[in-house]
């Protein structure tokens, strides 16, 4: 075994060519085993000198070819302009700052709304609406006719879409199923 770097870099520059067309039929690339055999120099200038080599031809195509591998990684892992642009284009759906104060300003006013109907029909408003119970149900536990639940929740709504500046959309299409 003999001092590695002075004698690792002349076998190199002495074998160049043969060196470059191996590695360009294992790489099926002229230009990537150009840029490996060229970095293998680089590193072989900076390698400690005390290394012992037992195969100086196999380490340096060696060394190449995992430089090879490393650079193609390192392209590989980056990410293409589309990529980068997908990212970037994803949109955010939690709300913003403003759109929060704005929605906590909304349940206040509807809390303020509600606290101004009568206790029953906010009882109704509130099992059929928010709970989902069917309103024959209301009607059973309130122990009053399924007609008095159905006035009492529009009157709810009604003035709940006043109070709060909304339009109350009426549905068409004649009577609704009773559950």
């Amino acid at each position: 075994m003999t001092d590695a770097q002075p004698r690792l870099r002349d076998l190199l520059a002495a074998d160049y060519e043969r060196l470059c067309r191996s590695l360009a039929l294992r790489l099926k690339s002229k230009d990537s085993a150009s840029e490996a055999l060229h970095e293998t120099f680089l590193r072989l200038d900076r390698m400690n000198s005390d290394v012992q080599v037992q195969s100086p031809k196999d380490y340096i195509f060696r060394a190449a070819i995992n430089i090879a591998k490393n650079r193609y990684k390192a392209e590989n892992c980056r990410a293409t302009a589309a990529q980068v642009e997908a990212i970037l284009d994803i949109r955010d759906e939690a709300p913003d700052p403003a759109r929060i104060v704005e929605a906590r300003s909304e349940i206040e006013a509807l809390k303020r709304v509600l606290r101004e109907l009568p206790a029953r029909r906010r009882e109704i408003l509130n099992a059929i609406s928010i709970e989902g119970i069917p309103p024959r149900e209301v009607a059973a536990r309130l122990q009053v006719s399924l007609r008095t639940v159905e006035m009492d929740l529009k009157q709810a709504l009604e003035h709940c879409a006043e109070r709060l500046g909304y339009k109350l959309s009426r549905r068409s299409g004649g009577p609704r199923q009773r559950c």
